[in-house]
């Protein structure tokens, strides 16, 4: 009896097809799996070294940064350390190729106490004398120049109210505004900003200081609505001297901002909400 043995040419189209499929679906599978690891890594990467995102949820930084506020942070400015990386890995021993922050730089770092992260502008750096009097910053002991000009007016919105410190008002099309009193700040450095000032204050007035090594007196630009290096560091509250080691990153650009106003089931609110305005504004 002949047995008929089945080659290669005796095994059915449909049979050949199902074969290279299947061995085609797991390729596939781990070349994507490859891809996403990629990706993964190299986002990984640009976060911890060159820009990551960040955003504002209070009103410490007014006039030049508002609740609600996107923004990109530079990574590379002050060196890197474990705080660089995302949720703070211990990977990083200290802080490598660390830089110094200017006066008037507008930084990101680790609350002391809690781990937070906060935005704030530097004012003071290692052997510099600080003190306040009346709201008045004075730093090696000379009165920082703070020059009164216009008020500071920002629409009410979801994501703004008006403080104790403002006066309400409504603007031409009847919509509801916040004025703050508003001044221009120049350090010794020439740096300049604007900065609030609601009135008489228990933080107008600071004994001064001398910021040690390794530190910084920081502040927000809403001096009475800002917890800052004027107050002892608290989980929650004031910052105190900040360690320069808590570092995350410079604020560089403003990416987005949004009123509050937005709904994720409206797609069409996403647009009205957005402060077109501000978005690109750099730091």
């Amino acid at each position: 009896m002949n047995v008929k043995t089945q080659t290669d040419s005796d095994t059915p189209a449909g049979d050949v097809c199902a074969a290279a499929t299947e061995e085609e679906k797991p390729e596939s599978l781990a070349s994507f799996a490859f891809f996403v690891l990629k990706l993964v890594l190299v986002v990984l990467i640009f976060r911890s070294f060159v820009f990551s995102p960040f955003s504002i949820p209070s009103e410490s930084m007014l006039p030049r940064l508002w609740n609600g506020d996107y923004l990109l942070a530079a990574k590379w400015p002050y060196g890197f350390s474990n705080n660089s990386l995302p949720l703070g890995a211990p990977l990083i021993p200290g802080r490598v190729l660390a830089g110094e922050p200017e006066a008037g730089d507008v930084v990101i770092f680790k609350h002391p106490i809690d781990g937070a992260d906060y935005i704030k502008r530097v004012i003071a750096l290692p052997g510099d004398s600080i003190g306040i009097i009346d709201g008045q910053v004075v730093l090696n002991g000379e009165l920082v120049p703070k020059e009164r000009i216009e008020d500071f007016i920002i629409p009410v919105s979801p994501n703004t109210g008006c403080a104790w410190g403002a006066e309400q008002r409504t603007d031409d099309d009847g919509a509801g505004v916040c004025a703050y009193a508003q001044y221009r700040e120049t350090l010794p450095n020439g740096a300049a900003y604007n900065v609030l000032d609601f009135g008489p204050t228990n933080s107008d007035n600071k004994a001064p200081v001398i910021v040690p090594e390794g530190r910084m007196f920081v502040m927000g630009d809403n001096r009475d609505n800002s917890q800052d290096s004027r107050f002892v560091a608290a989980a929650g509250g004031g910052v105190g001297l900040v360690p320069q080691d808590n570092l995350v990153g410079r604020a560089s650009v403003i990416m987005w901002s949004t009123d509050g106003g937005a709904e994720w089931v409206m797609p069409w609110t996403w647009f009205s909400a957005a402060r077109w305005g501000r978005m690109g504004g750099g730091l």
